[in-house]
């Protein structure tokens, strides 16, 4: 069965261009972001990893740690590194994973079980379904997947949108509404009861419709 929300994050060994990891283990007790592309080498993807490369920071003030994956091997990472610090400005300090036996596409379901061979000879139309984004939490629960095609970039920004609305979710029992940024008014969740919420909330909240329990931004 395909992974889905809430479903524990495989664990898994693999090389990457800063060593051995053991997944689990490498996240420890904070957040991670786990991002897959078809090849390296190809004109999207290279736009995308520079770009995360530049908003990184962003992601360590979250207690975020990311870390990339493509089948390629590890020669072909760090001279494609080169390539995205001259073309894009960035340099890439994150991890890239080395999927050269399929192991990890194969445990995501990125890529289907009866794939096997040389994985340089693969071409990126073939390595297609390589376009996720995993959102992994300090419980090794997966809080989010994102699939692109593989004509339309990623939007990294977007990916830290939901990341605050998970962190204010695991820390304040609160849900973000439609088009919702930080510091814009958030939602209790309907887990919360009214007793409880009035706990956390003694100055009370607007409320539309009973269900509709509107509130400041805990973190603003």
């Amino acid at each position: 069965m395909a992974l889905t929300i809430g479903d524990e994050a495989p664990d898994f060994q693999a090389e990457t261009t800063q060593g051995p990891i053991s997944f689990h283990d490498w996240i420890g007790d904070g957040w991670a972001v786990l991002f897959s592309h078809p090849r390296n080498f190809t004109p999207v993807c290279t736009t995308e990893l520079g770009y995360l490369a530049s908003i990184e920071p962003d992601f360590t003030s979250r207690n975020t740690k990311v870390i990339g994956l493509s089948v390629d091997p590890l020669d072909n990472h760090e001279v494609w590194e080169k390539d995205i610090l001259e073309t894009q400005g960035s340099e890439v300090k994150y991890p890239l994973i080395a999927d050269t036996d399929f192991n990890v596409s194969k445990l995501y379901g990125m890529l289907p079980n009866d794939v096997s061979g040389d994985p340089t000879v693969r071409t990126p139309a073939e390595n297609g379904t390589l376009r996720n984004i995993f959102v992994v939490g300090p419980d090794k629960k997966i809080k989010l997947i994102m699939v692109y095609p593989m004509t339309t970039g990623r939007n990294f920004d977007e990916v830290l949108r939901v990341l605050d609305s998970l962190q204010r979710t695991a820390s304040d029992a609160v849900a973000t509404p439609a088009q919702w940024q930080p510091g814009e008014d958030v939602i209790i969740a309907g887990s919360v009861t009214d007793e409880a919420a009035k706990e956390k909330y003694p100055d009370g909240w607007d409320a539309p419709r009973p269900w509709l329990r509107i509130v400041p931004d805990p973190k603003k």
